[in-house]
């Protein structure tokens, strides 16, 4: 296992109070589990079925070190250490 950086943005770091946590995991899955365990209240706002946290929902976007997980391995991708997780949800303005 490695500790991996995970960056909460918008309303994921409002739901969770915090804007960044270290988290240890082997993959994506690991830590996006890991992260729905502490903040329960990430569950629904990341996974499209909070009980199986098998699939994200369709407006998440999963950067790892910049690149989305959805270009590489997807859940499935690999981390080594000092890796870094950021999380976006949809945002909007003007």
């Amino acid at each position: 296992m490695v500790d991996v950086k995970v960056k909460l943005f918008a309303n994921l770091r409002e739901y969770a109070g915090v804007s960044e946590v270290t988290i240890s995991g082997d993959t994506v899955s690991d830590i996006l589990n890991s992260l729905g365990q502490q903040y329960p209240q990430l569950k629904e706002l990341i996974f499209e079925n909070p009980e199986y946290e098998d699939e994200l929902q369709g407006y998440i976007n999963v950067l790892l070190n910049g690149e989305n997980i959805q270009h590489l391995e997807g859940l499935s991708t690999q981390l080594k250490g000092h890796d870094e997780i950021a999380i976006l949800p949809p945002v909007s303005g003007g």
